[in-house]
């Protein structure tokens, strides 16, 4: 089953509304925030992070970077670091690689979500591909994953 499908049925199994959007491929979050006319901190892109051997997700607003320090200290651990794909791309099988869903719920990998992108009421995210998007209400989002909620970027 493709991961645009696993959404869904997860999203429709839950009750939740979405939308389902397809635009021209885009590899970074910004190039799909503008390909999708939606301003970019309210696109969740996904950054893997290795934190002490330990494969976690951090989900944030698309224009902001991730802090390591701040998110060593959030996570609690010795340290953080960015994944590399080789280290990530197995735990999302259905997915192409650096296009994950901000549902690591759905893959056992733990999520950690930036205080700024609670804020908004709706998110839009990759939907498994560079070309499929997805949005949902951030507090349908945040009923079905139950991440920590935490300053893990630069501006956060």
């Amino acid at each position: 089953m493709e991961c645009r499908q696993r959404l869904e049925r997860y999203l429709r199994e839950n009750g939740v509304v979405f939308e389902t959007r397809h635009h021209p491929r885009a590899v970074s979050a910004q190039e799909v925030a503008a390909a999708e006319h939606v301003p970019g901190r309210m696109l969740a892109k996904t950054v893997m992070v290795m934190a002490d051997e330990r494969l976690v997700m951090l989900v944030l607003p698309a224009p902001q970077q991730v802090d390591l320090g701040k998110t060593t200290a959030a996570l609690g651990v010795k340290e953080a670091r960015l994944a590399d794909e080789a280290e990530f791309e197995g735990a999302f099988p259905d997915c192409e690689v650096g296009a994950m869903p901000p549902f690591g719920n759905l893959y056992g990998v733990p999520v950690y979500v930036e205080e700024a992108l609670a804020e908004d009421e709706q998110i839009v995210f990759r939907a498994g591909t560079h070309t499929d998007t997805m949005s949902v209400r951030y507090a349908d989002f945040e009923k079905l994953v139950t991440p920590v909620v935490a300053g893990v970027t630069q501006d956060g």
